[in-house]
């Protein structure tokens, strides 16, 4: 505080004159030796250099005080500086620094009395009139100590009176590790502090993403917004899209509400470049007018077999002669040299992992048809044996010899008369094949399968549109299929980058309603398809090959997957259980984060990115692009 003068007090007692015009004036000696004193002392008080440009100091300890967390007061007129999520540096009284983050406040809290005083809340409640002077209080963790420029974990603890300055922006930005070439927002409680994401470490996006959040919280935003963004940066993106809602992303947004959100940002309504839409055979698409569009079919040989029971949910029984009758296929192409041919290498057969792939040039039409003629053997009944593979059906007599040839080498391998089970199982067993069967989305002439170099061409969006299929089974043999593939392909581009001396390319595999594909109770029943999606996020990760999960019902997400994600995008959710649950998932978001989650507002979310200091809340950019649905 400053020095007060004669002429201060003489003017407060001009202001303090009683109701009759009189008041009790100090002496005029009395000021002149106080005025004597102060100048004796060394003049008016001055703040500390070690002071000066500080916003509070830090207050002492008490016994509820936590590790790692400090109090700081503020004057009233500092409140404002201060708030959620403010980076602020504390100098300590015995010379340490200190950055921290404000975690809970600013508060305000009366002068010398305690807030819930009856005196306060009495005059409070009857117009204030009497309401007291205030000042403000934060609570602030520490995100470390700084030691010649770098920080590092605090070994002690801010001391008490310390000074505590509020960071700028550009000394935030670098502190939190905000920079790179993915922008995704604003951090709320700043005036203009971008969140961008880095796209070009390898620590950072082959990580992968969860997006999580209930309907309307803004996800399809946020999705739309990263595929945007990741196209400009050069990477390759596989977008499977269950309803439809992306494939007008090549568009910009019209809609009214965006391209004002947009305009504040300083940003303009822009199409996705590059975009391919991809839809299956037989099926709709949400945009029949998307250019270049493309239908495509599955090749069954290049699912595992155990890939396939788990996906068609057989019976322990019905597993047996599926395989049974796999094997039987396998003996009849090669007796026939339909696979692998007269002359072929057949080293590629002999190696072969089918916990990964299938066998080389089955088709459904093949193991469908034998598994008809099993089914007719058991039941005494080979003169209605027909078939419907195209390499079968010309050649009805060599099948069936073959087909017996295959049985007894396999009984007489395993002292086995016959084949198991009787025809009702096997019935079974071929009606769930012919189900899959009757939607020709397996070796359709009329289609080609996905040409996964395209997919994964630097720059290149492909949208799978999946929207068509009203079945969940379909759409995970179709995303399993996609994942294999993908992971293929990504691996001869990274051998050949590194061997030609070039940055490997990078892809971004988007799954829409993940919940549908990995959630806990299908995971219990597939452990082969999880097996094979863990596989694919881990090499994934070495190979710059990301996986993005997007749900609106993360409860379904089980342990196992949520352990695969690095990073986060927490959108709205209001289910306590869900919050505890991602707590334990999650690490390094505050409390007061975790608090704010159930009432985010559309186009809030909590981000927690492998390349950020901590995580913060962020006001999403708005998307560019144009959505059927606005989530």
């Amino acid at each position: 505080m400053n020095q007060m003068r004669f002429e201060d007090i003489n003017d407060l007692n001009q202001n303090n004159k009683d109701s009759e015009g009189s008041f009790a004036a100090i002496p005029a000696e009395a000021l002149q030796r106080i005025n004597a004193d102060a100048e004796r002392a060394g003049g008016a008080w001055q703040e500390p250099e070690t002071y000066r440009g500080s916003v509070g100091r830090t207050m002492f300890d008490t016994p509820a005080s936590e590790d790692n967390t400090i109090t700081v007061l503020l004057p009233r007129e500092s409140m404002a500086l201060v708030p959620a999520q403010a980076l602020v540096r504390i100098d300590s009284t015995d010379q340490r620094q200190y950055l921290g983050v404000v975690i809970k406040g600013p508060f305000a809290e009366p002068d010398g009395i305690r807030g819930d005083a009856p005196i306060v809340v009495t005059t409070t409640v009857k117009g204030g009139i009497f309401m007291p002077q205030f000042h403000g209080r934060v609570q602030v963790e520490l995100l470390g100590e700084v030691i010649d420029g770098i920080l590092v974990p605090p070994r002690f603890r801010p001391l008490p009176n310390s000074p505590v300055f509020v960071l700028d922006s550009d000394q935030t930005a670098a502190v939190l590790k905000v920079q790179g070439d993915i922008p995704l927002g604003v951090a709320v409680g700043y005036e203009d502090l971008r969140v961008n994401v880095p796209s070009d470490r390898k620590s950072v996006l082959p990580r992968h993403l969860g997006i999580l959040g209930t309907t309307g919280g803004g996800k399809s935003t946020t999705v739309s917004g990263l595929i945007h963004s990741f196209q400009k940066a050069g990477i390759a993106v596989v977008l499977i899209d269950t309803e439809g809602e992306y494939t007008m992303i090549n568009e910009p947004t019209e809609d009214r509400n965006m391209r004002t959100a947009l305009a504040r940002r300083g940003l303009r309504p822009e199409g996705v470049k590059q975009t391919h839409l991809y839809h299956l055979v037989g099926r709709e698409t949400t945009n029949p007018h998307h250019t270049p569009r493309t239908s495509f079919c599955l090749k069954f040989d290049q699912l595992s077999p155990y890939l396939v029971m788990e996906l068609l949910e057989l019976s322990e029984a019905q597993e047996a002669r599926y395989l049974k009758a796999y094997d039987i296929t396998k003996r009849v192409l090669q007796e026939l040299e339909i696979s692998p041919r007269r002359g072929e290498d057949i080293k590629p057969f002999i190696e072969l992992d089918e916990m990964e792939e299938g066998y080389p040039r089955m088709t459904l039409d093949h193991i469908y048809d034998i598994i008809a003629a099993c089914a007719n053997i058991v039941d005494k009944t080979e003169e209605g044996i027909a078939f419907y593979a195209r390499d079968f059906r010309n050649r009805r007599d060599d099948v069936l010899t073959a087909i017996k040839k295959a049985i007894n080498a396999d009984n007489n391998k395993k002292g086995e008369g016959s084949l198991p089970g009787n025809v009702t199982s096997w019935r079974a067993l071929q009606g769930k094949l012919g189900r899959i069967r009757r939607l020709k989305i397996f070796d359709n002439p009329s289609a080609q399968s996905l040409n996964y170099e395209a997919l994964t061409t630097p720059g290149s969006v492909s949208i799978i549109d999946l929207s068509d299929t009203d079945s969940p089974r379909i759409n995970n043999l179709v995303i399993a299929e996609i994942l294999r593939g993908i992971q293929q392909q990504q691996d001869q581009n990274y051998t050949q980058a590194e061997q030609n001396g070039r940055q490997p390319s990078r892809t971004m595999i988007i799954i829409e309603e993940a919940h549908e594909f990995l959630s806990a109770e299908r995971i219990k029943q597939m452990p082969v398809l999880f097996q094979q999606v863990a596989r694919i996020a881990r090499r994934g990760r070495k190979r710059w090959l990301g996986l993005t999960f997007v749900t609106q019902l993360p409860q379904h997400l089980p342990d196992e997957v949520l352990g695969l994600i690095n990073n986060f995008i927490l959108h709205k959710i209001a289910d306590a259980g869900v919050i505890n649950r991602l707590k334990r998932s999650i690490s390094g978001i505050d409390e007061g984060l975790w608090t704010r989650l159930p009432s985010l507002a559309p186009g809030q979310a909590i981000v927690s990115i492998a390349s950020m200091a901590r995580p913060l809340l962020v006001a999403i950019n708005p998307a560019p692009c144009k959505l059927r649905m606005v989530d």
